[in-house]
C-alpha cells in the first residue's frame, strides 16, 4: 500500500506528539500538536491522549505510533522513561481498540527506529550507505542503527555502560537540564558516550537527532572523535515521519 500522506505520532518521555505527513517528500503537513506525557504515563492514559491528537486531525486513516520501548511485534518489550507498566503490553491491540481501528492499521515502532527510517529515507543521502547510527538526545538516548539502509531495530545503545553508568543517565539531554550544564560541559559527556561506542561497533556515520539537535551549532562542533557526526535534517520531527511511514506502508517489527 502507498499514499502520499499519512500520520504519525511520536511518544516521548515528556511530550506525545503528532501530526500529518507528506510521505513524497518527508515533512509535516501543517503545525503538529504537542500534548505534555500524563503523569502516570500508564498505557491507558497514553492511548487517551494518542485518541485525543488523531481526534484534533480528524485523521481516519492508519496510524503510526512510537514508544520509547524495545518492540516487538506490537507488544512492548522495555519502558524507557515511561511507565514500567508498559512491559509486555500489547500495544497494538491498546491503540486499535482505543482508536476504533483493525490492529492492521496501527504500526508500532521504536522512536528511534523510526526516527532513524525517517532520515534515511529522506535526509542525506549519506545515510545510505555503510554503518550508520541515528541517536536521538532527549529524555533519554535512543538508537537505530543501519547497513546499508537497512534497520537493525531495538539496538538500545543508548543503555551501554559508560564509566560505571547507564550512558543516557549521564549524557541525555534532560541531564543537561537537570543538572544545570553549559553546552561544552555536556558536549564532553556526548564525547564521551560516543567515543565508546564508535570503539563498539566502528560506524561510518552518527546522526545525531532529538529535541537538542535544533541547537547542533552549540555543542555539535565541539564533538572531537573519529567518527564523522551529522546533524538530523528532520530534527525533533523524525520519529513522527517515520511512524507515518511505517503505518501506510505495513512496516514494524
Amino acid at each position: 500500500m502507498t499514499a502520499d500522506r499519512g500520520f504519525g505520532i511520536d511518544i516521548g518521555g515528556s511530550g506525545i506528539k503528532g501530526a500529518l505527513v507528506d510521505l513524497e517528500k518527508g515533512r509535516l503537513i501543517g503545525d503538529r500538536l504537542r500534548i505534555d506525557t500524563p503523569r502516570p504515563s500508564t498505557p491507558g492514559a497514553v492511548a487517551d491522549v494518542v485518541a485525543e491528537i488523531v481526534e484534533h486531525f480528524e485523521w481516519k486513516g492508519p496510524v503510526g505510533v512510537t514508544l520509547p520501548a524495545v518492540v516487538k511485534k506490537g507488544v512492548a518489550r522495555t519502558a524507557a522513561n515511561i511507565d514500567p507498566g508498559w512491559i509486555a503490553t500489547d500495544a497494538d491491540e491498546l491503540f486499535a481498540k482505543r482508536l476504533g481501528r483493525d490492529t492492521g492499521d496501527i504500526a508500532m515502532l521504536n522512536d528511534a527506529d523510526a526516527a532513524g527510517m525517517a532520515e534515511v529515507r529522506f535526509g542525506d543521502p549519506v545515510a545510505r550507505h555503510g554503518l550508520v547510527a541515528l541517536l536521538t538526545f532527549g529524555t533519554g538516548i535512543g538508537s537505530a542503527v543501519f547497513f546499508d539502509g537497512k534497520l537493525v531495530p531495538n539496538t538500545e545503545l543508548g543503555h551501554i555502560e559508560v564509566d560505571g553508568y547507564d550512558a543516557e543517565k549521564r549524557a541525555a539531554a534532560s541531564v543537561k537540564d537537570n543538572e544545570g550544564l553549559s553546552y561544552p560541559d555536556w558536549a564532553q559527556r556526548v564525547n564521551r558516550y560516543l567515543s565508546v561506542l564508535e570503539s563498539l561497533i566502528w560506524p561510518d556515520l552518527f546522526i545525531v537527532g532529538g529535541g537538542v539537535s535544533k541547537k547542533a551549532e552549540k555543542w555539535v562542533p565541539l564533538l572531537d572523535i573519529r567518527t564523522p557526526v551529522r546533524v538530523a535534517s528532520l530534527q525533533n520531527n523524525a520519529g513522527i515521519v517515520g511512524a507515518a511511514a511505517a503505518a501506510v506502508e505495513g512496516l514494524e517489527h
